[in-house]
């Protein structure tokens, strides 16, 4: 998920994927939205959440290294290899382990 907004902190991020593609989260997506809603980040109004997933675990370093290009704010992923991936591809970007 990449996240674009006009708040100067983590205005814009990127997700790694953590299970299957973003459908099969929503429940988790929603309170996902919601805990960014409650700090004054809208997805579509402030901020744009965007999901980077191709269902290929190898693919993810690629993936992380596409959002670093991208200059995102932030990075959530849920698993040790998105971690991993986002870890070896930046040293200033932020780093968010979502617990589902």
């Amino acid at each position: 998920m990449a996240a674009r907004g006009a708040r100067p902190a983590a205005d814009a991020g990127g997700q790694l994927p953590w299970r299957p593609p973003p459908g099969a989260l929503a429940p988790q997506m929603a309170a996902f939205r919601e805990g960014l809603s409650e700090t004054g980040c809208v997805d579509g109004q402030n901020v744009t959440v965007e999901h980077h997933w191709e269902g290929r675990y190898d693919r993810v370093p690629a993936l992380a290294a596409e959002l670093v290009r991208r200059k995102v704010d932030l990075i959530a992923t849920g698993n040790l290899p998105g971690v991993l991936a986002a870890k070896s591809a930046t040293s200033t970007i932020p780093i968010v382990f979502v617990q589902c």
